[in-house]
């Protein structure tokens, strides 16, 4: 496991995280989590990422790469990144200005992205229009029904085009600090096993979780226990 870096031991604790939402959500994803951490000491920012000025089918991953990077320059450090499925990419992508990362079943830089289910996206990847309570469900079987109505209400439409350049595979530069990967078994978006062989390049912390779906660790019925469990990792760096 990565150490802190040189300039950063014997200094202030860790008590400060940006929290990165997937494709398609929002900064409510991070609301038990936030709630977790508030009451572990920690000042958090969940922020929606914003489409660019010319509405999302014109919008790229180096803008939602510069959003978080304008965002983590407003926390002072030392500073955790947190990042979940697209937002872990991101996390990677500015992994230069954060002390720790946390990345929960994160999409892959290269070359790891090759190993990603084959996927065709829309300019427009119209999530919120078509969102119903059935595909809610079937995307989280571990969370509850109020979980999943809460979730169906606010899907949001995502960028095509940041999909397709994620899902193409994009080099991000490996963390000076330290790193703890999450990898829910049952994700269907982003295989455990990628997530694993990833951790282990970047000798990473793993943490594998058998009955997880892909937004489990957020919304699923043990998202407090593993928000509990990545305070204590982050005070304990």
């Amino acid at each position: 496991m990565h150490d802190l870096p040189t300039h950063l031991r014997g200094s202030a604790p860790l008590r400060h995280a940006l929290l990165i939402h997937g494709a398609g959500a929002g900064g409510w994803e991070w609301n038990l989590w936030r709630e977790v951490l508030h009451a572990r000491g920690f000042v958090t920012v969940a922020p929606d990422l914003q489409p660019a000025a010319g509405g999302l089918t014109a919008t790229s991953l180096d803008d939602y790469r510069d959003e978080v990077r304008t965002a983590l320059a407003g926390l002072p450090r030392p500073c955790a990144l947190i990042g979940a499925s697209l937002g872990g990419l991101l996390a990677m992508l500015c992994a230069d200005r954060a002390d720790a990362l946390v990345l929960i079943n994160p999409l892959p830089p290269a070359p790891w992205a090759a190993q990603l289910p084959s996927r065709e996206w829309p300019d427009l990847v119209p999530w919120r229009r078509d969102a119903r309570l059935a595909s809610t469900r079937r995307a989280m079987p571990d969370a509850d029904e109020a979980a999943a109505l809460y979730a169906l209400r606010r899907w949001r439409d995502e960028s095509g085009r940041v999909l397709r350049q994620a899902y193409a595979g994009v080099e991000a530069p490996a963390p000076a600090g330290p790193v703890l990967c999450i990898a829910s078994e049952r994700d269907q978006d982003v295989a455990a096993r990628t997530t694993a062989q990833f951790a282990h390049a970047l000798g990473a912390t793993l943490w594998r979780y058998p009955h997880s779906s892909h937004v489990g660790p957020l919304l699923g019925r043990d998202a407090a226990g593993t928000a509990v469990a990545v305070a204590d990792w982050l005070s304990a760096r």
